[in-house]
């Protein structure tokens, strides 16, 4: 049996051939690309899972600042406030995955132990996701492997449909935008959900983080990067209890994989990881640039600045632009 795939159709189609769940379709497609056992690919999986579990643990207690000083610490407030849930508007299990994905991104800025899951810069959305589940749930450590090899599929899926994990190609929507399809999708066949559920989790995700800048300041993964994970991990699980409850997404995953294509065929280079626009050029963004030593943004990456819109393009909101 061929258990390769080639985007989000063909890894439902085998699903369905085999009465297959996606985490048996994926470990059986490593074991035969690989030709390696059964045990042996599950083990593999069991080192990324434990290597994600110690940079949670250490980040939620580590208050130490990264290099620049633009972030560090953010983990450990939030994780602070996990059982004060009548105080704020997301539940206990919401709070707790925002404070597992800081605590991932933090640890990657202090340059620690994580796994680049789909990249660096994506990084603590799944394990977020995951691992706060898996508390929430009591869950078994099966489950939690299984939706790790989910995950995997799924990003397997998007590179094979000619889709990135890369943000210099795509901008964000291709770190954090993928990682939260891939936590969605994960964390849906956790809770048991089905293939179909799975995959459609995942389309919800990932068109909600369609269009997304990279504009990171002074070329550092720190700002706005972590705490679009803690964000983006909240929508992973929006994603995943909305197909959960029965909501379709209108367009099926391989086709919000060619939007996002499309999106970043369409992308300024100054939004794509240059740090030449958006946030990176904001007056902080200037500032952190000089104090990092790095060059001057050349003054065509400014010229927005000094621009106002003619007569024909006004929007007619308001008088401002006069």
């Amino acid at each position: 049996m061929n258990y390769q795939f080639n985007n989000c159709e063909e890894l439902i189609a085998l699903c369905k051939q085999e009465k297959l769940r996606i985490s048996d379709v994926a470990i059986r497609r490593e074991m035969e690309l690989f030709k390696k056992s059964r045990p042996w690919v599950r083990n593999k999986m069991k080192a990324v899972r434990d290597t994600m579990k110690e940079a949670i643990d250490l980040g939620v207690k580590s208050t130490k600042k990264s290099k620049y000083g633009l972030v560090g610490g953010d983990a450990v407030k939030v994780y602070k406030n996990i059982n004060k849930s009548g105080k704020f508007l997301h539940s206990k299990v919401a709070v707790r995955a925002m404070a597992y994905a800081i605590a991932t991104n933090e640890q990657n800025a202090r340059m620690g132990k994580i796994v680049a899951f789909p990249t660096a810069g994506g990084s603590g959305v799944l394990p977020a996701v995951l691992f706060s589940t898996f508390e929430h749930m009591k869950s078994s450590k099966r489950k939690m492997l299984n939706a790790l090899f989910t995950a995997s599929a799924l990003g397997i899926a998007i590179l094979k449909h000619g889709g990135t994990f890369s943000a210099a190609k795509a901008g964000c929507q291709a770190e954090v935008g993928v990682g939260v399809a891939m936590a969605a999708a994960g964390v849906t066949e956790m809770r048991g959900g089905t293939p179909e559920q799975c995959l459609n989790a995942s389309a919800l995700g990932l068109k909600n983080m369609l269009g997304l800048a990279c504009d990171p300041l002074g070329g550092l993964v720190e700002v706005p990067c972590v705490k679009r994970n803690a964000i983006g991990a909240t929508i992973a699980m929006a994603a995943s209890d909305m197909s959960m409850m029965g909501v379709e997404s209108v367009i099926p995953m391989d086709q919000v994989v060619e939007a996002m294509m499309n999106i970043s065929a369409s992308m300024s280079e100054t939004v794509r990881e240059t740090a030449l626009g958006g946030l990176a050029v904001t007056r902080v963004g200037l500032k952190l640039r000089e104090k990092m030593g790095l060059p001057p943004i050349p003054e065509k990456y400014l010229d927005w600045r000094n621009k106002k819109p003619s007569a024909k393009n006004k929007c007619g909101g308001c008088n401002g632009c006069g």
